[in-house]
């Protein structure tokens, strides 16, 4: 079965950074929207970015300009770069794979059902204080 496995969460001061990682198999990225999505107590889960097969790359309103995403296709991890962080930020982080062939941008706008969110990891928790 295909696993993905967030790491680089922890607890860091307003306007502070940290990057998570997420391994994956190679093949998921040629195949599947490759995305990080976050999930506070008591919301939603909230799609923040994904990365489709034709390369487009969606941020979400509320991180755009803080947030970069990125990969190692040699590694094949994909990362999260935050910066600036806020408490708003403090949620679970998950990875996730949509598809195959979802476009970045209705997976960050939510356009999917849940039998199209193929994999996911297990979370990694952000706390912004």
């Amino acid at each position: 079965d295909v696993q993905l496995v967030e790491s680089g969460g922890g607890s860091v001061q307003a306007g502070g950074s940290l990057r998570l990682s997420c391994a994956a198999p190679g093949y998921i990225g040629n195949k599947y929207c490759m995305g990080w999505f976050r999930q506070a107590p008591g919301k939603e889960r909230e799609g923040i970015v994904c990365v489709d097969v034709d390369g487009r790359t969606t941020y979400a309103n509320s991180v755009k300009g803080r947030f970069t995403v990125s990969q190692d296709s040699a590694k094949n991890i994909l990362y999260l770069q935050m910066n600036t962080l806020k408490p708003e930020d403090t949620a679970i982080y998950y990875c996730a794979a949509i598809g195959p062939g979802a476009s970045a941008g209705k997976v960050v706008a939510g356009s999917y059902t849940r039998y199209e969110y193929r994999y996911w990891g297990q979370g990694t928790q952000v706390t912004v204080s």
